[in-house]
């Protein structure tokens, strides 16, 4: 049970509503405790939810990899929302912050965190990774520094939205290109236009997205793309390439349109094994590497958001509640469909962004 201060105090609260994931695939909203904040933690009010395809892939498998949903699970790391308690060591002044969450727990004292990777480190706790779960729900707690503030302009939906923005923003530091470079992005699903957006900012003068789905090609020159091909379509030499899909014909393809020494990024989750063109890898010197999560990028998302030269507002195609979960989760199998938001606060779904719950600013809580 907790309770907050300020001019606009919550009730002292003991439950909230969930949705709950079952082994099977079965979805329900339940009533489950509060969370207390523990020492260095916040309690968090959570405004907004976006949906991400490990969420759907959990809901119609099962699993990924090694994390099974095995016991129930509570689905959702894209989240924001407004800090409302807060556990020892932390200053009082941090209630009523509007926050993104960075949806991570590592362990400070392993060698990866100890190097800055703490995104690698072997002990994280991650929201929605079996058996952690996730933010589907009124309140959560996560540790202080993982609650980044946000300013008053950015809406709760750009604000969940930064954990999908940070993955980009990790792809193209590995891709390590700049101004007047050149970029390859395969898929146009969210994650690859949030590769382009970021792309764009960094000031890559060239940005071609491959992309099979129609409706997709054609939303992707809004966010950041230069050229706009199919799959299979020939592609001249480019700095890097970043791989959104998981496919592996995308994958070769975009290896093999590299230019000498360039460095190939892959993002989207695929086969477990694939083929790779060697010999090119090989004779053009080409830098391969991973993207798992993120590390040391909120800042920076929050600064793209402020400053204008990201829109994740626009990327929201579809706003739901909480009762509402199961069909949000499917929401991508919808031609056109970008980003689906979930709002904890609200039953059933809203038709726009007008409709969606006003945030505490909006509400004129004092932040």
């Amino acid at each position: 049970m907790y309770a907050t201060t300020g001019a606009e105090s919550d009730p002292a609260i003991s439950a909230m509503r969930a949705s709950v994931l079952y082994p099977g695939g079965e979805m329900a909203v339940e009533e489950r405790p509060v969370p207390d904040p523990g020492p260095g933690d916040v309690l968090i009010r959570v405004s907004a939810v976006g949906v991400c395809g490990s969420d759907a892939h959990y809901v119609r498998h099962g699993r990924i990899g090694n994390h099974v949903v095995d016991a129930p699970l509570i689905l959702g790391h894209e989240a924001a929302g407004t800090i409302v308690a807060v556990g020892p060591g932390i200053a009082q002044s941090r209630i009523g912050r509007r926050v993104s969450i960075e949806p991570q727990t590592p362990d400070p004292t392993s060698s990866e965190s100890r190097r800055g990777l703490y995104n690698l480190c072997p002990h994280m706790r991650f929201f929605a990774t079996p058996p952690i779960d996730g933010a589907l729900c009124e309140y959560v707690t996560i540790g202080a520094s993982f609650a980044h503030d946000v300013p008053d302009t950015v809406s709760d939906d750009a604000a969940a939205l930064c954990e999908p923005l940070s993955v980009g923003i990790a792809a193209i530091r590995k891709a390590a290109v700049g101004m007047g470079d050149s970029v390859l992005i395969a898929g146009a699903g969210p994650i690859g236009l949030m590769c382009a957006q970021v792309a764009r900012a960094a000031g890559v003068t060239r940005i071609v997205i491959s992309e099979p789905d129609p409706a997709r090609r054609a939303a992707a020159g809004q966010f950041g793309a230069t050229e706009i091909i199919e799959p299979g379509a020939p592609v001249s030499s480019v700095d890097a390439f970043v791989d959104a899909s998981g496919v592996e014909a995308a994958v070769v393809a975009g290896i093999s349109a590299l230019r000498p020494a360039g460095r190939a990024v892959l993002v989207g989750m695929g086969a477990d094994a694939m083929t790779l063109p060697v010999t090119v890898i090989q004779n053009r010197e080409i830098v391969l590497t991973g993207v798992f999560r993120y590390a040391n990028t909120w800042p920076t998302a929050i600064s793209l958001i402020t400053s204008g030269r990201v829109d994740l507002d626009a990327m929201v195609t579809g706003r739901f509640g909480l009762d509402d979960a199961r069909a949000a989760l499917d929401a991508d199998r919808t031609p056109g469909s970008i980003k689906a938001v979930i709002y904890p606060g609200l039953s059933r779904s809203v038709s726009s962004s007008a409709d969606r719950p006003a945030s505490d600013t909006e509400k004129g809580r004092d932040t």
